[in-house]
């Protein structure tokens, strides 16, 4: 079972939202603890997780959620979606993003939701001593900029950085805004503190569970779903830290997404 922040984190869902599906009636907690009234999530409510928030991405309303819910068919969801279509057709071009997932979930009711396999292992991270920005931006989609913003800087001021760059998202779940990243670049040697810019060493992690995710940003989300999986088989473990993220292949050196090459970080340690 994994507290609420936990599940937040693997299902890259904000806490305000899984709270806010508990009150509507969604998606109640698998366990409530008596003694702290933490709320508990079992990984066997993911399932029932995507299909809210696939359906509300579609715009569906809370009532039209929890009739299709409660009446999870082929034939009756197939309906719903067709439905769902013809309204979307008479959208402007932002409708087609949603054309497509309607499409894409038909045939995953034909042909049964495709099993996600990322494989994951087990290794310590030592202590680096980086250059780094730490800010908080708007949204995950904003770390970009700050990338930018190092590159400009070390450009015009002759600061030497290496290329194996990670960044650390220091916020315990996931959220929707005003997001706490911070992007770090080693470096051979250490120097002054500057408009923002800070040199420091990194805390070592002696046990980091890592999976690799090819193509698209897009799938990021399904390897984090992979690890509450790992997690919930191994548990001997339990999430602390911040989690981490390696972009070994990505716009700036790769022209097609499904080329791409991130590795994901997330500090455990042993209960």
């Amino acid at each position: 079972m994994f507290k609420i922040g936990e599940f937040s984190k693997l299902t890259q869902v904000s806490i305000r939202m899984l709270r806010y599906y508990d009150e509507m009636g969604l998606l109640k907690p698998a366990a409530v603890d008596k003694f702290t009234n933490y709320r508990l999530y079992g990984t066997e409510q993911i399932p029932v997780l995507n299909k809210i928030i696939f359906l509300r991405d579609l715009d569906f309303n809370v009532s039209q959620i929890a009739e299709v819910l409660n009446h999870w068919d082929n034939q009756f969801v197939s309906n719903q979606l067709e439905s769902k279509q013809l309204e979307i057709e008479s959208m402007i071009k932002d409708g087609q993003a949603k054309i497509d997932k309607i499409q894409m979930a038909k045939k995953d009711i034909e042909q049964e939701k495709i099993t996600i396999h990322y494989n994951v292992s087990i290794k310590s991270v030592p202590s680096y001593e980086v250059f780094s920005l730490r800010r908080i931006v708007p949204d995950y989609y904003a770390e970009g900029q700050l990338w930018k913003e190092m590159s400009d800087f070390a450009a015009g001021n002759h600061v030497s950085i290496s290329s194996n760059t990670f960044t650390i998202y220091h916020d315990g779940d996931y959220r929707e805004k005003d997001v706490d990243i911070e992007i770090c670049a080693p470096v051979n040697q250490m120097g002054e503190n500057t408009n923002g810019f800070v040199y420091r060493r990194t805390e070592p992690v002696p046990i980091m569970a890592c999976t690799m995710v090819y193509g698209s940003f897009e799938n990021i989300a399904d390897a984090y779903l992979a690890f509450a999986n790992w997690l919930q088989e191994h548990r001997q473990y339990k999430m602390t830290g911040q989690n981490r993220q390696i972009v070994h292949r990505g716009p700036w050196n790769e022209e097609i997404p499904d080329k791409y090459l991130t590795e994901i970080q997330i500090p455990l340690k042993k209960k």
